[in-house]
């Protein structure tokens, strides 16, 4: 593709020899949508939920009022979420797409070109210029695998695993939902507050569990990723709840 530029990320697709350690590339699954979907889902479906909750009962109304405003957000938010990761995952699927098809016609018309290009791209990555060469050309053979080599080369992609919006729709969905309810089920339960110090204590626990979740995909240290995690859920949820106090305490008698 020598009259465009796309910028290349380096996906970790080349051996570094460590694959004995490492076999799993779960950073594939991730950018292909559903798993990052997963994890972000639940984050935010906890996060906007227990402050949405505290917010309302900052206000001290009835707590029927609290759970109907607990299960609006959550039923809004996963389905808010859900087309936005639909949009989000399809638009980039579709841009992929599109730069797969331009690469193909440029492999058809273009090949000694194409194959050139491949060929320095191994040489810029430390391949001596004979070998690279040589690479270039085993690799030009068969089209699919030209294909395939150019995109994971130039694109940093996989043609075959470009993601699903579908799945990562429904993983956005199901895991908002999972994350908003659980700040919200002592209010099921509880009032005043019992069901505040219940949801906080909940919200707090799972906000850990979900930077430790964080951390073993990243391959982080978890204290810093459940400490993180637990220290936004606590800021949104006392901010909130402060408003609603004051706001509670601006429209009593």
């Amino acid at each position: 593709m020598t009259d465009r530029h796309v910028e290349h990320h380096d996906t970790g697709d080349h051996d570094t020899g460590d694959h004995d350690h490492h076999p799993d590339h779960h950073h594939r699954d991730l950018s292909g949508g559903a798993a990052r979907a997963a994890i972000f889902g639940v984050s935010d479906g906890l996060v906007s939920n227990v402050a949405l909750i505290l917010g309302v009962a900052g206000a001290s109304p009835a707590p029927g009022f609290v759970r109907l405003a607990g299960l609006a957000g959550l039923v809004a938010g996963a389905v808010s979420m859900a087309a936005g990761e639909y949009v989000s995952v399809k638009a980039q699927v579709e841009l992929l797409e599109r730069e797969l098809a331009l690469e193909r016609i440029e492999l058809e018309r273009r090949p000694e070109v194409e194959q050139r290009e491949l060929a320095s791209i191994y040489v810029r990555r430390g391949v001596e210029p004979g070998l690279a060469n040589q690479l270039a050309a085993a690799m030009s053979t068969d089209p699919e695998l030209a294909l395939q080599t150019h995109a994971r080369e130039e694109l940093g992609v996989d043609p075959d695993a470009l993601g699903s919006p579908v799945k990562a729709a429904a993983a956005s969905l199901v895991s908002f939902a999972l994350g908003a309810l659980i700040p919200l089920v002592p209010w099921f339960f509880a009032t005043g507050a019992t069901a505040v110090i219940a949801s906080v204590t909940l919200a707090a626990v799972a906000a850990i569990g979900v930077g430790i979740a964080l951390a073993v995909f990243t391959e982080r240290p978890w204290p810093r990723s459940a400490g993180r995690q637990l220290l936004i859920a606590a800021v949104a949820a006392a901010v909130t709840f402060g408003v609603g106090r004051l706001v509670g305490v601006g429209l009593g008698p």
